[in-house]
């Protein structure tokens, strides 16, 4: 794994570090709200642990905490969580792959596909596949993903000890501190026309089909506009 390290370039800590900060601060927020709902710290915790998916984590806790039931709670979980499987398809692409040892060609051991497994994400595979070379995905995963699995469960902590102080978390701010974040990251790459265009359109697509679509999957549908912008792109090629 050292080897994976060391293909990191800066760029890509900066990007990974940048999220990270940003996870843990969602994740105060998922703690207090977690723990303004009745949840225990170790209860909180071990959902942020096992889980690992903010978006679900929060589903998970408002019916919860709305009075619905457990079995409810969790298949709305996975029914937002399952935006991940197209994910873990583009992660299976550099994860699976080949790599040379000293005793030869060898593919990952079927634990580290597992761990991965865990790790995928949005911004873990985003970070990944922004990446050239097979080698440098692969280690650009492990890093902002190992990253993300450590600053969630701490931010989540955190909030779990200062929603004992605040009760209502919605007067910390903390949900807009990860829009903002992922805004400066993206901000550079809109100085290109065509890659301006695609968030343009990908914008108001997802604010028009927000209302009809269930929660988590318009930004999906979004992604089209990527499709819509490739004309373009060849003829800037």
């Amino acid at each position: 794994m050292r080897s994976l390290w060391r293909t990191v370039d800066r760029d890509t800590v900066r990007v990974s570090v940048l999220i990270c900060l940003s996870v843990a601060i969602v994740g105060a927020s998922y703690g207090v709200t977690a723990g303004s709902a009745g949840f225990s710290l170790w209860q909180l915790l071990a959902l942020a642990v096992l889980v690992l998916g903010a978006s679900s984590e929060f589903l998970f806790i408002g019916i919860i905490a709305a009075g619905g039931g457990a079995v409810a709670a969790v298949i709305a979980g996975l029914l937002i969580n399952s935006r991940n499987f197209a994910y873990g398809l583009a992660a299976g692409s550099f994860l699976g792959e080949a790599r040379h040892t000293d005793s030869g060609w060898r593919r990952g051991s079927g634990w580290r596909k597992l761990v991965g497994a865990h790790l995928v994400n949005d911004e873990s595979v985003a970070v990944a596949m922004a990446q050239e070379s097979v080698e440098r995905k692969r280690a650009a995963f492990w890093f902002c993903g190992i990253g993300i699995a450590v600053s969630w469960p701490i931010g989540a902590l955190l909030g779990g000890l200062l929603g004992r102080v605040v009760r209502d978390p919605g007067a910390l701010g903390l949900d807009a501190a990860f829009p903002v974040v992922i805004l400066a990251l993206v901000l550079p790459a809109l100085k290109e026309k065509v890659t301006l265009l695609a968030a343009v359109i990908g914008a108001a697509v997802a604010v028009a089909t927000s209302p009809f679509l269930p929660s988590g999957t318009a930004p999906l549908v979004a992604l089209l506009s990527i499709a819509v912008t490739i004309p373009f792109r060849e003829k800037v090629r």
